[in-house]
């Protein structure tokens, strides 16, 4: 046995202490941002049937859970609205009293150092579910161009820290720059969906946000899962425009794109932990079938070790407990 040869990996695995200080990738409460939908009316407080734990909350009640969110360190939100009223064009998307824009100013009122993030999309406030302008069933790119810069100058105008399009139509960033800086918002960064697959993993979130489809899907629009390099032509695309972070969504599945994502561009690489992987994750827990801790911590280094800096999740407020626990 003497002459036997092999590295001795496990010196560095001994202890908890030990692996502690070897760790090459550390989850931080400030790469989280909490995910808020916030809905007309008062004395609100809904939860959202396939997102446990996740809440349709009026505005008389966001105090509350913004007052937790600052609390347990968590830096950033980004704000869902449920419109009471939906039409063709989405007219409360881009109206200044809309409830994006009413959240966002008691926010910035109650809280002015918190981060808020307008999600910049129509789907939520058409009547027929779709991103864009809808004419003889096709969605139309450039004529919703002008309605998503007139949504992302609203939400600033509003006090919204970073605009974040959604909506995967071309030119959208590069719209929403130009209708920034001619009102006065060349300081305001664009956070893009600039990578945002088709996907089945959106399910429960479409539930919370009230935006299913009425006919069709968003496949025309929305990126092929099947495809890679397509990724890196939008993100460059985007960043041309004026992006100054990339949103790949979703994450748990398309990690190697997140790492392609990182790999060839310098900046801010957010991944959206998207509904369906929160609410697989909370099934399985509530059937006993996992430890749900464990699997959230694990998913999410798994994230920032792929490359990502921040990460939109619904799990925020538990990592933040777990990790002051562990402090």
């Amino acid at each position: 046995m003497q002459d036997l040869q092999f590295n001795r990996h496990r010196r560095l695995r001994h202890s908890a202490n030990l692996r502690s200080m070897v760790r090459e990738t550390h989850l931080s409460v400030n790469d989280l941002i909490y995910p808020i939908f916030v809905v007309e009316g008062e004395n609100v407080r809904n939860e959202v049937a396939s997102m446990p734990g996740v809440y349709h909350l009026s505005l008389d009640l966001l105090n509350d859970e913004i007052n937790e969110v600052v609390n347990l360190g968590i830096k950033s939100v980004i704000l869902f609205g449920v419109p009471d009223h939906k039409d063709e064009l989405g007219t409360e998307a881009y109206h200044d009293n809309g409830i994006v824009q009413k959240a966002t100013r008691a926010v910035k009122k109650q809280h002015p150092e918190l981060v808020v993030i307008a999600d910049t999309c129509l789907c939520q406030y058409t009547s027929h579910g779709h991103c864009g302008i809808v004419e003889e069933g096709q969605i139309l790119n450039d004529p919703t161009l002008d309605l998503l810069a007139r949504t992302a100058v609203s939400q600033a105008k509003a006090g919204a820290d970073i605009i974040a399009p959604s909506n995967m139509m071309d030119g959208f960033v590069a719209a929403i720059r130009v209708g920034l800086d001619e009102a006065g918002f060349s300081h305001v960064p664009i956070m893009s969906y600039g990578v945002k697959y088709s996907s089945a993993f959106y399910g429960p979130f479409r539930d919370a946000a009230h935006s299913t489809p009425q006919f069709g899907d968003r496949k025309a629009y929305q990126m092929d899962p099947a495809n890679r390099l397509e990724a890196l032509r939008e993100a460059e695309s985007d960043l041309a425009e004026g992006a100054d972070f990339i949103i790949v969504k979703p994450a748990l599945a398309y990690l190697d794109i997140i790492r392609d994502v990182k790999n060839n561009y310098n900046v801010p690489v957010v991944a959206y932990n998207v509904s369906g992987e929160y609410s697989m994750v909370k099934a399985a827990a509530a059937n006993g079938w996992i430890n749900e801790k464990d699997i959230v911590m694990e998913s999410l280094t798994g994230m920032k070790r792929a490359g990502v800096d921040l990460i939109i999740t619904y799990f925020s407020k538990d990592i933040a407990r777990w990790l002051a626990e562990e402090k």
